[in-house]
């Protein structure tokens, strides 16, 4: 049997791809995420199956489990929130089951920082203001290389999207001031997607208070950058005037 990594979304159940909840239905094996994967996301496993929690596992316990059950000819879900690849911590898992020889793949998900800036309504990547995301996060307990400090990637002045740092808001607003003017606009999501999603929405100056107020200290997505609320230039992919390979501009038409 095989042995699949499931991004599960951002929260909402529904934005889990198809694919990856095929793979939890017929799952015999399913070890989750439970601090930050909704419970609603498993209600369509069969009932027979095995389900853990890894909030209270280590590594040699998922990966033992895991390897077992492969082993054992069933069939693994390890469910992940968003989508594994960001902060999923997979790598570590992959590189273990890999040295076994067990087979594994990877089914992506919705990340927070898209399901954000759903619940936003903005687009990221504007004509003229950003066509760069920067995806990152404040140092905490773990490391962050100094060339990657938040201070410095603002120097870009470009959309940002800043994980698993709601609960330093203080210190991202310090750092993010040295490159960014203290009117930027910034936005702060808890649980996007889930039904008690809060948010918030403010500038540098104003967005700390704001996040205490709401008592936001967890599980939330800062979005940064004059994408929130700017002027912008039009796509050329809808302009009548643009030619591309697929649609000929107004004026070569006529």
């Amino acid at each position: 049997m095989k042995l699949y990594f499931i991004g599960a979304g951002p929260g909402d159940p529904d934005l889990i791809t198809v694919k990856g909840r095929r793979i939890i239905e017929k799952a015999d094996l399913i070890i989750y995420a439970g601090s930050l994967v909704n419970p609603a996301v498993l209600e369509v496993a069969k009932e027979e199956a095995e389900i853990y929690n890894s909030a209270s596992m280590d590594l040699d316990e998922i990966v033992e489990k895991m390897m077992a059950a492969v082993k054992a000819d069933k069939l693994v879900a390890r469910v992940h929130t968003g989508d594994p690849s960001i902060y999923g911590a997979i790598q570590e898992q992959m590189d273990e089951l890999a040295k076994e020889g067990i087979d594994f793949e990877i089914i992506p998900g919705v990340s927070s920082f898209l399901a954000a800036a759903a619940t936003l309504k903005r687009e990221y990547t504007l004509p003229d203001v950003t066509q760069t995301v920067i995806v990152t996060r404040l140092e905490g307990r773990t490391s962050v290389p100094d060339k990657e400090k938040l201070h410095k990637l603002a120097r870009h002045n470009a959309s940002m999207a800043i994980f698993l740092s709601v609960h330093m808001i203080e210190d991202v607003v310090k750092e993010l001031a040295t490159e960014y003017s203290l009117d930027t606009p910034i936005a702060v999501i808890q649980k996007a997607s889930w039904p008690d999603e809060k948010k918030v929405v403010g500038t540098l100056e104003t967005i700390a208070k704001k996040v205490k107020e709401a008592e936001i200290n967890k599980t939330a997505m800062i979005t940064v950058g004059d994408f929130l609320d700017t002027e912008y230039s039009k796509s050329k992919l809808y302009d009548k005037e643009f030619t591309h390979e697929y649609r000929q501009g107004q004026s070569e038409s006529n």
